[in-house]
């Protein structure tokens, strides 16, 4: 099972070690893209701070986070799992896992990235900003930019397996699972259902989302759930307490539809 996974905005930042070494990187495919990425981004945040932060969408309060990104390069380097909080990483907890859901979790869980395309929990980088959505002047939109390298990549990367994709859409455009891959990945979404006068209304969920998709991931990580398909992991949610409802493709080609639905957000 390979988990494709969003980055978080904040990022863990201080700690000790080595800094940068690009050719350690999982996915070594990538390297040239990461360079020319790294490389314009550093020479944007040194150059014209106020450019910068209109690059990268970023307000006087965040000013700091350019001089993070002129640091790149010499900066403490640590696994990305310890560099991504936030929500989604709070709720799966990968400091807290038993040593069988971590292993496991070293092996599937790709988070896709504006600066590094996309790389293992394991990988180390420094802490940084620069989000998918991000336009750089020479290489233009980021998520536009990873396509060719990452179809060059990915294909390898899913193996034989189940593709959970829990992206958001702005990591997913870098990256869309065609052809026979397509045909077993499957996209998650997260609805609350509630009551009102006495009908059932269900509404797309943002903060939460992010939450209910940790646990979910956390939770098929402990159980040591291997679902292989689609159809597997639905059954494996299922026994694990989830409401899913799930759209198969309506052709080959095209991957799975699930709606994990909530009645409590927390």
């Amino acid at each position: 099972m390979l988990v494709l996974l969003p980055p978080s905005e904040g990022k863990a930042a201080g700690g000790s070690g080595a800094p940068l070494k690009p050719e350690s990187l999982s996915l070594p495919g990538l390297g040239a893209a990461r360079a020319a990425v790294l490389e314009e981004l550093v020479e944007l945040c040194v150059g014209d701070e106020f450019k910068a932060r209109e690059v990268l969408g970023l307000s006087e309060g965040l000013r700091g986070e350019v001089a993070k990104n002129t640091e790149l390069l010499t900066a403490v380097a640590r696994p990305a799992g310890e560099i991504y909080t936030g929500v989604l990483y709070d709720a799966l907890g990968l400091s807290t896992l038993p040593p069988a859901a971590v292993s496991a979790a070293e092996e599937s869980l790709l988070v896709f990235s504006g600066l590094w395309g996309a790389v293992r929990v394991t990988d180390r980088i420094p802490s940084y900003r620069c989000s998918m959505g991000v336009k750089l002047p020479g290489l233009g939109a980021l998520g536009a930019f990873w396509r060719a390298p990452m179809a060059e990549v990915m294909p390898r990367a899913a193996g034989e397996g189940l593709v959970l994709d829990l992206r958001s859409s702005a990591y997913a455009s870098a990256w869309k699972p065609k052809g026979e891959v397509a045909g077993r990945t499957a996209t998650v979404r997260v609805l609350h259902s509630q009551l009102v006068d006495g009908v059932e209304k269900r509404s797309v969920v943002s903060h939460f989302n992010k939450a209910t998709k940790g646990r979910l991931v956390r939770d098929l990580l402990v159980a040591g759930a291997l679902p292989a398909s689609p159809a597997e992991l639905v059954t494996a949610l299922r026994d694990l307490g989830f409401m899913v409802e799930a759209e198969e493709p309506a052709k080959p080609g095209k991957a799975w539809s699930l709606d994990v639905v909530v009645t409590q957000i927390h």
